[in-house]
């Protein structure tokens, strides 16, 4: 196979570069549906639910959890042109984030595109454009189109003209394919793990609420005891912006919580701690950290107790001052522990702690004070914490193999998308 050289790198002879225009079938936005007054007049944002949501770069790095944006019947007609159905790519063109690049998802509300963004469908295989857009070279090419230093952005029309490469469409179809059997192993992964947290909350509601193996009523030997009695609390390490450098040591902080639960470990930034760290201000795979500090206007995140469920390749981990671990004291289950955190119960009981308006912090005695109702000797609860930790070290063991899976998958796309990896002997 011959290559040649072109203004988006080199790929093989018998592929096309060809603007944007010439090969998608719908390229379009939200002021695509008439002026800026027009579109004043006819399409009022409504937090309460109605029938059609505006999807944007917010919802999917919020996951489409919530909280959404809706609009009405009449605006949702108005906004034709900007319907959405689900599956399209969506790249964000203004803003911090600008060539963000992600597909609609499929919800049960009726859907349209929200302002800053643009929808691009293609005549050829959508999947494989998207791949393409979202890799190396791609966000390159969508690099060089966008204008303004206070406010990136690129229009529409710069969009258009952009370069891409475009490959016999049996081609785009098993690069494609292979990408997106990697994807969608990577989302069964998810979904398995969202299955397996659902299912250790049902085990904790039925075990600690219900009593369902005692007969459903509370033991007579149950008693209501502090957290402080079973764990400890350990502060996290107060770092100066300077430490923040390249290191196989990271740091865990409140950027690492989800707003609707979870650990992120895109939150993690790279450290080089000074020597006041503390060997107790390391956080080791299932250590249970809570959030003592918030951003957030409605306290999504602070009082939320997280697992540590992977080191992402890292060799250290270091938890910031914004957060606090909490350890089991002897005999006590660390699983059962974050099991016991992370129920809701805690939660509420922390919003009762919080001061500040800006900034939120919790108060350290959330901690302290928290009291649960538990037998005398924690023995009774062994089946449970053994259940328990079967299914958090599965949950760390499918995050493990995502990781090893991305990896896969960004070292195999720039080799694909230059058509320098032979496809003929690949079996899908």
């Amino acid at each position: 196979m011959k290559f040649y050289e072109t203004r988006i790198g080199t790929i093989p002879d018998c592929w096309e570069v060809q603007p944007i225009k010439q090969i998608a079938e719908i390229v379009t936005d939200y002021v695509a549906n008439g002026s800026f007054a027009s579109l004043a007049d006819n399409v009022r944002y409504k937090d309460e639910e109605d029938v059609a949501v505006l999807i944007r770069l917010v919802d999917y790095n919020n996951n489409f959890q919530g909280k959404f944006i809706f609009i009405d019947e009449h605006a949702y007609q108005f906004l034709e042109k900007s319907k959405l159905f689900g599956g399209e790519i969506i790249i964000s063109n203004v803003g911090a984030n600008v060539g963000t690049v992600f597909r609609c998802p499929k919800l049960a509300y009726k859907m349209s595109l929200a302002p800053n963004a643009i929808m691009v469908k293609f005549n050829g295989n959508d999947d494989f454009y998207f791949h393409w857009l979202r890799g190396y070279k791609g966000q390159q090419v969508l690099k060089s189109i966008v204008t303004g230093s206070a406010q990136p952005k690129f229009n529409k029309t710069n969009f258009k003209e952009m370069l891409v490469p475009v490959p016999p469409i049996e081609v785009q179809n098993r690069i494609a394919s292979i990408l997106n059997a990697i994807d969608e192993k990577i989302s069964i992964n998810k979904k398995i793990n969202n299955n397996l947290e659902e299912q250790i909350k049902l085990l904790c509601h039925s075990w600690l609420v219900d009593y369902a193996p005692f007969g459903y009523r509370q033991p007579s030997s149950w008693s209501t005891v502090s957290l402080s009695s079973i764990a400890t609390f350990i502060s996290g390490y107060s770092y100066k912006g300077m430490e923040l450098s390249e290191s196989d040591t990271v740091m865990a902080t409140i950027k690492n919580f989800e707003r609707n639960g979870g650990f992120k470990l895109s939150g993690y930034k790279e450290i080089k701690p000074s020597s006041k760290l503390k060997p107790n201000q390391y956080a080791d795979l299932f250590d249970t950290l809570v959030a003592h500090t918030d951003l957030t206007q409605n306290a999504e995140v602070i009082g939320n107790a997280e697992l540590v469920l992977s080191k992402s390749g890292y060799k250290d981990i270091v938890f910031s001052m914004d957060l606090v671990k909490v350890l089991p004291k002897e005999g006590v289950s660390k699983f059962l522990l974050a099991a016991l955190l992370r129920d809701g119960r805690f939660k509420t009981h922390a919003l009762g702690y919080i001061n500040g308006t800006t900034v939120l912090h919790l108060s350290k005695k959330a901690l302290q004070e928290f009291e649960l109702l538990l037998p005398l000797d924690l023995n009774e609860l062994a089946p449970l914490a053994k259940a328990i930790e079967a299914m958090y070290r599965q949950i760390a063991a499918n995050i493990d193999e995502s990781i090893q899976l991305t990896n896969l998958r960004d070292t195999l796309l720039p080799k694909l998308m230059s058509g320098k990896l032979d496809l003929s002997h690949i079996e899908l």
